[in-house]
């Protein structure tokens, strides 16, 4: 199947003579054309998620080499630079490197931030994960003072990282664990509280959706934003939660933070136009108790014009090792490869970014 599929393409260009029901399936039904689909050198990669190890499953071929994307590519596709060690299994480190906002995402985030509250250093990350939103935070100017979630892989990973940031493991909706949360911040100002709670009960028409059993973990997260009354929240999802509903779901969540006393807005952004070099659209909802400063919120800053490729991305990591880390005997070919392999800072590469690129026609 991954031989038959040139660069560029999906499941249409598998004989028919290779036997599987799941492509029966889908040309019976008329599938996504990111399914079985093989990436392009040329071109930025489609959404990475928690199942690059399954061709089927989405866009995940090599664009050179007969095989899946390693996690290590996919980190590199999410802007994780690789200094970043994911922990636990393959099926965990696929989990944590697919979940993660990208960190270049996050500081395009984070500057917006910085813009409408210049004063603003401080953040708690909840639901943190991998670190990805914590680490593009932290490259626009603020100082994780908190973070936390459930996972120990995903803990393991974020401290790895982020060895100073005091990190609380357990679940938000346990008292122990909000109260460990809560004492860590004792004192200290909270600018911004940041996180990506799950909202599944927002689908439930005709009821007070906050009060859904599944909304457990949103609710921890108001009650938390109640307690430390920070700035600025920040919440970030799938772009679905937009139409879910026929945008009863959105609107729930924007009258739950009223509740507590905080205005909303919503954006949705596409990473592709942010520095990174994959199309995966994800909103965020930007909340604060002083409407000037929802006024401020200028969505487009940090936009930049030339997209970031796969060839930008990985075409210096060599072929799959068992080993991390990976030992990259190559030059750089690209600025970014450079600011990933750590030669160069964020800011730095950021201010050159454009002129680094390989998008400029050295992968025609």
């Amino acid at each position: 199947m991954v031989r038959s599929v040139p660069q560029g393409g999906n499941w249409r260009d598998i004989p028919l003579d290779i036997p599987s029901k799941r492509l029966e399936q889908i040309r019976k039904s008329g599938g996504r054309t990111t399914l079985y689909g093989r990436l392009r050198l040329d071109r930025p990669s489609f959404t990475i998620n928690t199942y690059i190890n399954r061709p089927g499953n989405g866009t995940h071929i090599h664009p050179l080499q007969d095989r899946v994307l390693t996690i290590r590519e996919a980190a590199r596709l999410q802007t994780f630079p690789d200094s970043v060690r994911f922990h636990g299994s393959a099926a965990k480190q696929l989990k944590q490197v697919g979940n993660a906002v990208p960190p270049l995402l996050g500081r395009a985030v984070g500057m917006m931030l910085r813009e409408m509250n210049p004063n603003g250093r401080s953040a708690v990350d909840l639901f943190a994960g991998a670190g990805g939103l914590s680490l593009g935070l932290e490259w626009a100017g603020f100082r994780t003072i908190c973070a936390s979630d459930f996972d120990v892989d995903a803990a393991r990973t974020y401290q790895s990282s982020h060895e100073s940031t005091p990190f609380v493991i357990g679940d938000i909706t346990r008292e122990s664990v909000k109260d460990e949360i809560l004492q860590t911040v004792a004192g200290q100002p909270v600018d911004l509280l940041a996180g990506g709670p799950p909202c599944q009960g927002f689908s439930m028409a005709g009821k007070r959706m906050i009060d859904d059993p599944r909304n457990a973990l949103f609710k921890e997260f108001l009650n938390t934003a109640a307690a430390l009354s920070p700035a600025l929240l920040l919440m970030e999802n799938v772009s679905g939660i937009l139409s879910m509903e026929k945008g009863q779901t959105l609107q729930s969540i924007k009258n739950a933070l009223a509740e507590i006393g905080y205005q909303s807005r919503v954006v949705q952004l596409n990473a592709v136009e942010y520095s990174c070099p994959q199309r995966r659209k994800r909103v965020f909802i930007i909340a604060s108790r002083a409407e000037e400063l929802l006024g401020r919120l200028n969505s487009k800053h940090q936009f930049c014009e030339v997209p970031l490729t796969v060839a930008d991305a990985i075409s210096d990591l060599p072929e799959p090792n068992a080993t991390e880390p990976v030992e990259i005997t190559s030059n750089p070919h690209s600025g970014f490869q450079s600011w990933a392999r750590g030669h160069v800072s964020t800011e730095n590469y950021l201010l050159q970014r454009d002129s680094l690129s390989l998008s400029k026609g050295l992968f025609d």
